[in-house]
């Protein structure tokens, strides 16, 4: 078992995680809320080292990332945990619940991600944050190999971690829920500044980053919500990817699905200030497709997960030979 990085011993053998700015307190014997860190005797393992609820063979598209290795696969895997709880997840049953694992050593990710024309490995599903010693192994034997690391994450995490993990990922897609802390706080029991540092730390450190909103009707898709979150990220960077996603009730949430119409807003709102905006979970709204920034040739044709790469020269634009946004 590993012995877990960033706590410190307290009083009557209880520790202080320091990891995300949940800085949960642990009895011995028990685990923090994330399920992954557990108190063994005073001291804090990464108990849950290694044990994925879920490995895949996925188009990178599907995590989302549109603008890192276009069309390529990637080697996804995930932990049995989170430091959120949405109202909204997705994916609650293996990121609240205890779920069957099987044990992947780092070198065999790697062995793995090699073996099955897979550009490195994708740390998503659940959250990859909470999985810290893993990922950081993982990634940097992936960094050696010469494969890319890559989180879909929500960004939760306090940065000293944070700073020493991102030198090893190449990309991360981050959920960015809502723009308002009230959210946060209601909907998953977190906070939105922390993710707001969390992305600007990696976009500082020359990770590629793609950020995706789940609209939910009348939790963050107002007019102000929308105007809001794509004011943040134009003052960020007008190149991030932002992805629209359509939501469908589930977990705890039963309010019926995203209304095209508020898509479609969101959408137009989002390309007045942003260069690449995409929706998904929905067809008829917005381009797929990706096109220069500068000329508006199609780069990258999408049908679906079917991409073919149509208008790039290495990672300029054949139309007018301009130097893109895009890591290919």
């Amino acid at each position: 078992m590993i012995e877990a990085k960033y706590y410190e011993q307290k009083q009557d053998n209880r520790v202080r995680c320091l990891l995300c700015p949940r800085f949960c307190v642990i009895a011995p014997s028990e685990r923090g809320t994330c399920m992954l860190r557990g108190n063994i005797v005073g001291r804090l393992y990464a108990s849950e080292y290694g044990n994925t609820v879920a490995l895949n063979i996925d188009p990178i598209e599907k995590k989302p990332l549109y603008h890192f290795k276009p069309g390529s696969d990637i080697l996804s895997i995930g932990p049995n945990g989170c430091n959120f709880s949405c109202d909204f997840c997705q994916n609650w049953n293996i990121s609240q619940d205890k779920s069957n694992t099987r044990y992947i050593s780092p070198s065999e990710l790697v062995k793995l991600a090699g073996s099955n024309n897979s550009v490195g490995a994708a740390f998503t599903y659940t959250e990859p944050l909470v999985w810290f010693e893993y990922v950081y192994d993982s990634a940097k034997l992936l960094k050696e190999a010469g494969l890319a690391a890559v989180i879909v994450s929500n960004g939760f995490i306090n940065e000293k971690p944070a700073r020493e993990l991102f030198g090893f990922i190449d990309a991360a897609n981050f959920d960015l829920k809502s723009i308002r802390d009230e959210f946060y706080r209601n909907l998953c029991d977190g906070r939105l500044s922390e993710v707001q540092d969390t992305i600007c730390l990696a976009v500082e450190m020359g990770v590629h980053v793609e950020l995706t909103n789940l609209l939910i009707p009348e939790k963050n898709d107002s007019d102000d919500d929308i105007r809001g979150l794509v004011d943040w990220i134009s003052g960020l960077d007008p190149a991030i990817v932002l992805h629209i996603s359509r939501y469908f009730p589930s977990h705890r949430l039963e309010i019926p699905p995203t209304p095209p119409k508020r898509l479609e807003f969101a959408y137009e709102t989002a390309r007045k200030k942003l260069k690449y905006v995409y929706t998904g979970n929905i067809s008829g709204i917005g381009d797929p497709d990706t096109r220069c920034a500068d000329c508006g040739a199609t780069l990258i044709e999408r049908s679906g997960y079917s991409v073919t790469v149509s208008g790039l020269d290495g990672d300029r634009c054949i139309g007018c030979g301009v130097k893109t946004d895009i890591a290919v």
